[in-house]
């Protein structure tokens, strides 16, 4: 590590928030940006995370369609950890929020578990695909480009299939009662108004390395890890424009 990366590292202080959430790990696959993951986790401090494990911190880990096998242990505290299915959260200005992955609203999950089975297959290639394009993007001097998330964003049926998983889910919390809902699964990170209902999605950390953080005074926002990082940290690689929103 150069000096300079040095300096920055023992000059950022961590950032304090009440809540943090995120979501869509991805530990062990090629995709997972463990580095930039680890580097959140150093630089963060807060009284609850919705999986993270730190001495003082609360930690609630709600599995996903990619660590079924946990949800054979709901209920159970490790380490620390709580294993739920799902959460409802009270933000200090007093909206309560139905906290799931979110993965149990995905038809194709449900329905077509095979089909599922080729969608993870094809979006991996399309991450590898990703690297190779942004190594040749680095050594030209271009920044940090996302292929998955242009293709999501430019295929009909695409985006026609966050809208209705959003829906919902959206739906589905005003049934509970509910004043909002935090969830995952679809790796697009989202904080909106959905009919009266607060709509947050923490987002992943394979394309965005984005995380969902709720202030002292309760309200939310989008976190774009990759903007808090050192710029030598990250070289090559640019993180998708921040939007300042906030709820």
């Amino acid at each position: 590590m150069s000096s300079l990366a040095e300096d920055e590292e023992v000059t950022r202080a961590p950032q304090r928030f009440r809540t943090l959430w995120i979501s869509d790990l991805h530990l062990g696959t090629p995709g997972c940006q463990a580095k930039a993951l680890l580097d959140f986790l150093k630089h963060t401090e807060c009284e609850t995370l919705l999986r993270k494990a730190r001495k003082g911190t609360r930690v609630i880990f709600i599995p996903g369609n990619h660590d079924e096998f946990a949800r054979k242990y709901l209920h159970h505290n490790f380490g620390g950890i709580d294993v739920a299915e799902e959460w409802i959260h009270e933000t200090a200005d007093g909206r309560k929020l139905w906290v799931t992955h979110g993965d149990l609203f995905d038809g194709v999950i449900q329905c077509a578990k095979w089909l599922a089975h080729v969608g993870d297959s094809l979006y991996e290639f399309t991450l590898k695909l990703n690297r190779h394009l942004n190594s040749l993007r680095a050594r030209m001097g271009l920044p940090y480009w996302s292929l998955s998330k242009y293709l999501k964003l430019k295929v009909k049926r695409a985006v026609s299939y966050v809208g209705d998983f959003e829906n919902a889910v959206a739906r589905e919390a005003r049934k509970r009662g509910v004043q909002g809902v935090v969830c995952g699964h679809i790796h697009h990170a989202e904080l909106r108004d959905i009919d009266g209902i607060l709509y947050a999605n923490d987002g992943d950390w394979v394309e965005s390395l984005t995380a969902l953080a709720e202030h002292a005074d309760g309200s939310l926002e989008i976190l774009h890890w990759a903007e808090h990082m050192p710029v030598t940290a990250r070289a090559g690689r640019a993180a998708s424009r921040r939007e300042p929103a906030h709820a």
